[in-house]
């Protein structure tokens, strides 16, 4: 994660600008309007799931696929893109009124999801426009939407029907059932009946149109039903006196039916789609049991054909949906596990703005995940999204709160800024350049340290910042491109009073000549910053050989008044008395010299040890001479008494 990178380094030479422009740092650019952006991110990315959810929640649930509705072929589904809510309403209505609801199924789940996509962008809409007014969101409260109340009013209707439609079918199953086994009992009393033979197979055939007439029954009941069936059709061929060519004809008639299913059956097994496959081998089963028996001597090889293509395609039929309720069980459980780790983010401690955008990264990346992994068993699939859904939500609804609580920072920092700014642009104009330049690098450092402010006025302020900073920096440059031509005349100044200094009689001048130089050197103004250390350092050389000069001088001169005074204390006692008080002022000079030497090793310790110890050795140098002064006058004395 960026931070918010601003150089504003002025140099203190003279010329000095800002190098670097500001950088608006990711965490100064999120607030409660990204939060929401993200947010509609995730609307989009996971329109269809939330809006089967916001159906659910509306109690639009179509309720368990009847075995009639698995078995319907899918018409072609209409382009729903592009409709809007009330084209939708529309085209359910249309739909409602003229197809069979036993057909509707997987066109209403279609127009259910493409009306809840709409409906819930335009609440999410609502929603944002309620907030950013200023409303509260506990208390937003969606507008009524005719669309969805007609909406509503269709499913209703569509649920009704269907469940009339099941209704119907269910007690139509059981009328069914009672006349499939009326039909039996008829095939019972045929067989005992003593009618021509003529007219019993008449009847016979009579009774098989109207087994294969009678619709489905109860599916509890289909395999005893059919099994009894078959056995009276068998005893019917076995046991009644029939013409023997009519019944041979029949026989055969049956035998290339059956022939016909089991090369269809086979035909099925190389069908690349096995649930279409499965679905109209249930079709070639029921017409199976249907056709009547086959020659004995074909009826057990024709049933074992059929049934080993049968067992093919149950088998291929078992093995995808395993395969398929296995791949959805492992969605679950990946499913399961990005939930946790939502749900990990929602209770970890955040916070910072650069931790919230770490999480949002990471969020954002498990979305992505999430869209890669196809559906849960069904009757997991939108508890495991609600889950989901749920826990970013929840996310989201915490960042929302960090940045609301941001808010009032960002203008007490924009508050300060803007005093900064102020500032800055007040020493724009000064001509202290020393006193400003320092002024202004101390404003930029401060505003490193203030946070960052609101993302409109960002760019701004710092504009405003930057160009108060900009302004003098030119202007000090331009100031110092200005005296560059005076400061090369200083140059020469300098070095031509140094030239003099050289070349002076400093003794006749004493003292009052190294003051006039000195007077002179300081008049003259800045020289170019490459040769001030060496004109300075060569400057003071000269003037300490010119008090050294005047020391030895002077020396010399106090000497030699010393010798006259020595003159006329010849033969008193005053000689003594002289040279035991010089003596004693040298002891003392050797004691402090000792002194000042034992110092040095304690002055090494501290923090400005150089320039001590370099007035320490200055103190020790000038006691040294003043001793050897003292000294050469008790050499004098003792001249004088060595003479006397």
């Amino acid at each position: 994660m960026a931070t918010e990178k601003i150089n504003l380094t002025a140099p203190e030479e003279p010329v000095g600008t800002i190098a670097e422009d500001a950088q608006t740092s990711s965490y100064e650019t999120t607030n409660d309007t990204d939060v929401d952006a993200y947010h509609a991110q995730m609307s989009e990315s996971f329109a269809d799931e939330d809006a089967a959810l916001a159906a659910d929640e509306a109690g639009l649930d179509i309720g368990e696929e009847t075995a009639e509705e698995e078995a319907t072929q899918p018409a072609n589904s209409d382009d729903l893109s592009g409709l809007s809510e009330s084209e939708l309403v529309a085209l359910f209505a249309e739909k409602v009124e003229s197809e069979p609801v036993q057909t509707l199924r997987p066109v209403v789940e279609a127009i259910k999801i493409a009306f809840y996509k709409l409906h819930r962008a335009k609440v999410e809409a609502e929603r944002k426009a309620f907030l950013e007014a200023g409303g509260n969101e506990e208390a937003f409260t969606p507008s009524a939407d005719a669309d969805e109340i007609r909406f509503k009013e269709l499913f209703a209707l569509y649920r009704s029907e269907r469940d009339k439609h099941i209704a119907e079918l269910e007690a139509n199953k059981e009328q069914n059932l009672k006349l499939k086994l009326a039909i039996i009992e008829e095939l019972k009393e045929l067989i005992n009946s003593d009618e021509t033979m003529n007219t019993t197979f008449a009847r016979f055939r009579e009774l098989q149109q109207r087994w294969k007439e009678i619709g489905l029954v109860p599916q509890q009941n289909v395999k005893d039903l059919w099994e009894t069936y078959n056995l009276y059709v068998e005893n019917f061929y076995n046991f009644i006196k029939i013409n023997k060519e009519l019944r041979d004809l029949d026989l055969k008639k049956n035998y290339e039916i059956k022939i016909s299913l089991c090369e269809q059956a086979e035909e099925l097994t190389l069908e690349t789609q096995i649930v279409e496959a499965f679905r109209r081998l249930q079709k070639l089963h029921d017409e199976w049991r249907e056709t009547g028996p086959v020659a004995a001597e074909f009826k057990e090889a024709l049933w074992e054909r059929f049934k080993e293509a049968s067992s093919r395609i149950n088998k291929r039929h078992q093995e995808h949906f395993e395969s398929l309720k296995a791949e959805q069980t492992k969605n679950l459980a990946l499913k399961l596990e990005l939930c946790e780790k939502v749900e990990a983010l929602v209770a970890r401690p955040i916070v910072s703005r650069k931790d919230w955008n770490k999480a949002s990264e990471e969020l954002l990346e498990i979305q992505k995940v999430w869209k890669t992994i196809g559906f849960a068993p069904k009757r997991d699939n939108n508890r495991i999204y609600e889950r989901f859904r749920a826990a970013c939500d929840k996310f989201f609804d915490l960042k929302r709160e960090y940045y609301a609580g941001q808010k009032s920072e960002m203008e007490h920092n924009l508050a300060l800024k803007s005093e900064l700014c102020a500032e800055a642009e007040t020493l724009a104009m000064s001509e202290d350049w020393k006193r400003a330049t320092d002024e202004l690098i101390a404003l930029q450092a401060r505003w490193k340290e203030v946070g960052p402010v609101a993302r409109r006025h960002s760019d701004a302020i710092w504009k405003r910042f930057r160009a108060a900073c900009d302004k003098f920096f030119e202007r000090k440059a331009q100031h110092f491109a200005s005296v560059d031509s005076q400061h090369e005349e200083n140059l020469k100044l300098k070095q031509a009073l140094l030239e003099e200094m050289r070349t002076a009689d400093i003794k006749a001048g004493g003292f009052e000549a190294i003051k006039a130089f000195q007077r002179r050197w300081s008049q003259i103004g800045f020289v170019p910053i490459k040769f001030k250390d060496a004109l300075q350092k060569e400057y003071k050389a000269i003037v300490d050989g010119m008090f050294a000069t005047l020391r030895s001088s002077e020396r010399d001169r106090s000497i030699n008044r010393f010798r006259e005074r020595v003159t006329t204390m010849k033969g008193s006692g005053q000689l003594r008395s002289e040279r035991e008080r010089l003596f004693n002022k040298v002891r003392q000079m050797e004691q402090d010299i000792a002194t000042l030497e034992n110092n040095i090793g304690f002055f090494s310790k501290s923090k400005n040890a150089d320039a001590l110890i370099a007035d320490v050795r200055e103190k020790i140098e000038r006691t040294k001479r003043d001793m050897a002064e003292i000294i050469a006058k008790i050499r004098l004395i003792d001249e004088q008494e060595a003479n006397a």
